[in-house]
């Protein structure tokens, strides 16, 4: 998501939370690949440690579809959220579109059956770091580990198996070290081309305006199902998505 300040004392509140996560990592669990086409359910792996069952990707940050140049890609940070993630699953169902979605770490461990959902779903996991720490760049590389390692082990435990295959930082706070310690884990470093703002709530027309000026930018557009009220963003993508449609655009997926 961008990197913004307001309206994001609810991630303090599951700081605390992560202060142990580190300790799941001695913790014998089974690991999956996330296959490309994640419309297969994971095969489970008796394997505990990743080995050599991870292919690195590219560090660069992606940003291009894979549908080429008339594709779109919906991603969605910061779930998974009891209200909303719900409501955006039912519209992209209805609209037969999938989606990225980046989650915390937190949020992953806590609500663990929407992860799930979201994977039988047919969409793709994305890491968006334990905490949502946007200043995360200016932070150690040890602390970058933390939060990218810990919170891609939370989201496998949540969904049973699967893997992110994206590391998406928080605002956007990459760096040389995070992009290629996320890429080694099979994560490809995941941009955004249109930033709809929504998370701000300037209202569902603006929210609509804005993915509309910018496309033309760039394929990957970012929205919010956590982090507060997101009505505004379930009605602009209710809109949005018939639109996008009209306008002879195909939904994807971002690179890897």
């Amino acid at each position: 998501m961008a990197r913004h300040g307001n309206g994001r004392g609810w991630y303090g509140k599951v700081v605390g939370a992560a202060l142990g996560v580190t300790l799941l990592a001695t913790g014998a669990s089974m690991w999956t690949a996330q296959a490309d086409a994640v419309h297969r359910a994971p095969k489970a792996n008796a394997a505990a440690s990743r080995g050599g069952d991870v292919k690195p990707v590219a560090e660069t940050i992606a940003h291009a579809s894979d549908q080429g140049a008339r594709g779109v890609n919906i991603t969605i940070d910061d779930g998974p959220d009891p209200t909303w993630t719900p409501q955006v699953l039912d519209l992209l169902r209805e609209s037969g579109v999938k989606a990225t979605f980046c989650m915390t770490g937190t949020q992953a461990r806590t609500y663990p059956d929407l992860v799930k959902k979201v994977v039988a779903a047919g969409h793709r996991l994305c890491d968006h770091s334990v905490s949502h720490d946007t200043g995360m760049d200016k932070k150690s590389e040890a602390y970058q580990s933390r939060e990218i390692l810990d919170a891609e082990r939370m989201i496998i435990e949540a969904s049973g198996g699967v893997r992110p295959m994206y590391y998406r930082a928080p605002g956007g706070a990459f760096t040389p070290y995070s992009r290629k310690l996320a890429a080694s884990h099979g994560m490809r470093p995941l941009g955004w081309n249109v930033d709809t703002k929504d998370f701000e709530r300037p209202g569902t027309d603006a929210i609509v305006a804005t993915a509309e000026r910018e496309l033309s930018g760039g394929p990957t557009l970012l929205f919010h199902d956590a982090g507060g009220d997101r009505s505004q963003t379930v009605e602009a993508l209710r809109r949005l998505l018939p639109w996008l449609k009209g306008q002879g655009y195909s939904f994807g997926f971002p690179v890897r």
